[in-house]
Parts: C-alpha cells; structure tokens; sequence
C-alpha cells in the first residue's frame, strides 16, 4: 500500500546524504510532472528545472558556487578555518547527490507593469509559484523512496549557476534541490502548532 498524503508530509525530511546509486532519468521525470501540477500566479506556470546527473557537470556547478561562497566569506571576515569548513560542506553536499534540480522562474508570461512596486510583486508571485512547484517534487520524492533537500545557495550568485549551466537568459535560479537514494533516515520535530498561529 502507498504512502498517504499526511504520511508524505510529516515523513519528508531534507537529506543531505545519498548512496551513489543513479536515479533513473524516468523517475526524475515523474518528479517534475508532479511539481508542475503545483498552483500558479494567473496560471502562467513560470517554473523552469535545469536538471543534471552527470557527476562532470554537477563537480562544475559545485566548484563555481565554492568559489563565490569562498569570496564572500572572506570579504565578511570569516576565519580562514571556519570559511573552508563552509565551502567544502557545501562542496560535498552538491556533489553526493545524484541528481541536482536547479528550479528557476521566468517572468516571460507574468503580467507587466509600468511601476517597480507591482512589477516586484509579480516576480514575488512567480517565485512562490516555483517554491509550490519545488514543494510538491520534494514530497513525491519522498513518497518514491528517494532523498531531496531544497538548497537555497544559487539566491546568492544566480550568475554563477547561470554561467556554470548554461542556462537561458530569463531562467532566475531559486534554490537547488539534491536528489539521490537516501543514506540515513533522519527525524526531525516542529514547534507546537500554537506558536505559530493565531485565531483572529
């Protein structure tokens, strides 16, 4: 039997540790044509997902967004010993996975208008629309028997990801999902229900 949706939910837990076994392409695709049943702003779908499982391209990714973390790290200051431990944390968490999704958003079908404000509350519908789209890949992954975990480091240097992927040039990377066969179970809690809400 299946795992329900609540089972889904209160299970999936952000891994950070794969096996190295491959994921077949065709379940990477099931994940997709999950996340892009996700709701939308107007409905104009404004996910893009760049995916690799090749190790080459994935080492590339991982070395490039090091380097930009390593320098910015250093021009805050951080020690040298503290700095490195960061870059190669971040280094051995890319490349672990099997498989990395970068999901984008593209503003090429969002509405247009002529002042910043509304025009910066479109690109803020679209992002939640890539985040809902990212929600339901993490929970199908998880209902597949695969590991996942959301990285929000392309925020950071979204060029770098660009560059380093080749991707087109409206695709604004919004975080970075790690993919694999899970190595440990993990378990994690939430605070109480009533202190995050209120009844109004």
């Amino acid at each position: 039997m299946g795992m329900n949706l609540t089972e889904a939910i209160r299970g999936r837990r952000s891994q950070r540790r794969y096996t190295g076994q491959a994921v077949p392409r065709s379940l990477i695709a099931d994940l997709l044509g999950a996340a892009i049943w996700a709701p939308s702003a107007h409905n104009r779908q404004p996910w893009r997902f760049a995916v690799t499982d090749g190790a080459a391209a994935i080492e590339r990714l991982a070395r490039a967004m090091g380097e930009r973390l390593r320098h910015d790290l250093a021009a805050d200051g951080v020690p040298e010993a503290v700095l490195e431990a960061d870059v190669g944390r971040s280094y051995a968490r890319i490349t672990g996975a099997a498989a990395v999704i970068i999901p984008c958003l593209s503003m090429a079908d969002m509405d247009v208008y002529p002042d910043a404000r509304r025009m910066g509350l479109e690109r803020l519908m679209a992002a939640q629309s890539v985040a809902m789209a990212g929600q339901n890949l993490l929970l199908t992954a998880h209902a597949s028997g695969l590991g996942a975990c959301w990285m929000c480091g392309p925020l950071f240097c979204p060029d770098v990801v660009i560059a380093a992927l080749d991707l087109p040039a409206d695709w604004e990377p919004q975080g970075l999902i790690t993919l694999g066969w899970p190595a440990e179970a993990r378990t994690k809690d939430r605070a109480p229900l009533e202190t995050r809400m209120l009844w109004r």
